[in-house]
């Protein structure tokens, strides 16, 4: 980070009004990157750059930094998170106080982390500063996040976004939010199998370590569970 842009967070950091609307100026770059992952999500593109740009400046109070990290590499999830909790909690999908309340500790603990480590944290370094199991991480996080990783591939050209039928974009939105349900419907072990695998990309060996099963039960889990969703999204 050149010596001025550091100066200028400095004192948007510490209250100037002018410095924080230049750093808002001198990074739109990457507020649109990020707003740009959101279109087609039911809110005009400059309702999602003001999310957007509030989450930057949330990004710019509470960034630190003594840890040397990049600013792009913490302002990156808080500016996605912004937007994503509006359209959580605007959207069709309603989850509990408590457990929105959850997810954005796990949200706050994540951006620590990750500027922290200079990466994304695992789940079970997650789960260890928030004083909670894997698997209750993995709940909250499913219930609080959207998907995703729909274009994830998990081999054999499989995704869960082979599960949608169509790309017009309002339709695949509607099914999107039937996949999420009907992920939230499926037996416990069957859901959290979906979660680890694809919503956090890990392997079945470690999918299996984390639920303390064999690599083969996690296998038929993910199994079952995909024939389970392609039959509730066919009907």
């Amino acid at each position: 980070m050149s010596g001025p842009t550091l100066e200028l967070l400095r004192n948007a950091q510490a209250g100037d009004r002018d410095a924080c609307e230049q750093a808002v100026v001198e990074n739109n770059g990457l507020i649109w990157s990020v707003v740009r992952r959101y279109y087609g999500r039911g809110v005009e593109p400059d309702d999602l750059y003001q999310l957007g740009c509030l989450g930057f400046l949330k990004a710019v109070q509470g960034f630190d930094f003594s840890y040397g990290t990049c600013f792009s590499t913490y302002a990156v999830p808080k500016i996605a998170g912004e937007i994503r909790r509006f359209l959580r909690d605007d959207g069709a999908i309603k989850v509990s106080r408590s457990i929105r309340e959850q997810g954005q500790t796990l949200y706050t603990i994540r951006s620590q982390l990750t500027q922290q480590l200079g990466r994304e944290p695992y789940l079970s370094e997650v789960a260890q500063h928030a004083g909670l199991t894997v698997e209750e991480v993995a709940q909250v996080e499913m219930a609080t996040d959207s998907p995703t990783s729909l274009q994830r591939d998990m081999g054999e050209g499989l995704t869960l976004e082979n599960l949608l039928g169509t790309d017009a974009p309002e339709q695949q939105m509607v099914e999107r939010i039937a996949l999420e349900e009907s992920i939230k419907a499926l037996p416990e072990k069957e859901r959290l199998t979906i979660l680890l695998r694809y919503f956090k990309g890990l392997t079945q060996d470690r999918t299996a370590q984390i639920l303390g099963v064999s690599q083969v039960q996690v296998s038929r889990l993910e199994r079952r569970a995909l024939e389970r969703l392609r039959d509730q999204l066919s009907h």
